[in-house]
Formats: structure tokens, sequence, C-alpha cells
């Protein structure tokens, strides 16, 4: 990312000056970068994959095991 630099021109107001540079942050796509990297979420690795998928499968077990004996009550979805 590139710096940006706006001068004053002569007899501009401040709020003009405001307005060239937010105008000149938005064209050079600096702002949007920065956000995707602040926002940009990991790849899970292929280990962490597993991992969860293990858990879910030992979890739906141990549902099954306490709803077969009584313990859990089914829940009808619509």
């Amino acid at each position: 990312m590139s710096a940006i630099e706006v001068k004053r021109q002569s007899g501009e107001s401040n709020a003009n000056l405001l307005r060239r540079f937010t105008k000149r942050v938005q064209t050079s796509g600096n702002l949007r970068r920065a956000r995707d990297l602040k926002f940009s979420k990991r790849n899970k690795s292929p280990l962490k994959h597993k991992q969860d998928a293990l858990k879910r499968i030992a979890k739906r077990v141990t549902n099954n095991r306490l709803r077969k004996l009584g313990k859990i009550k089914d829940v009808v979805r619509k």
C-alpha cells in the first residue's frame, strides 16, 4: 500500500481538501485491501478438519446411545 498525499491548493477550504483526500483514498483501493486483510479468515488445516469431523461423529454416537436409553427425547423438526 502506498501513502496518499494531497496538497492544499490556493484558496481551497478544509472541507474541500478533506473531500479530495477521501476521494483519492477510495479510488486507490488501499482502504478496501486493508479491510479485506483485517477481516479475512484463515483456511483450516486438514488436521483440524479431520478433528472436527471426528468430534461430530463422536457426539452423534453418544446422542444416539442416550436416545436409545431414553435419557434424551427425540426432537421432531418441521
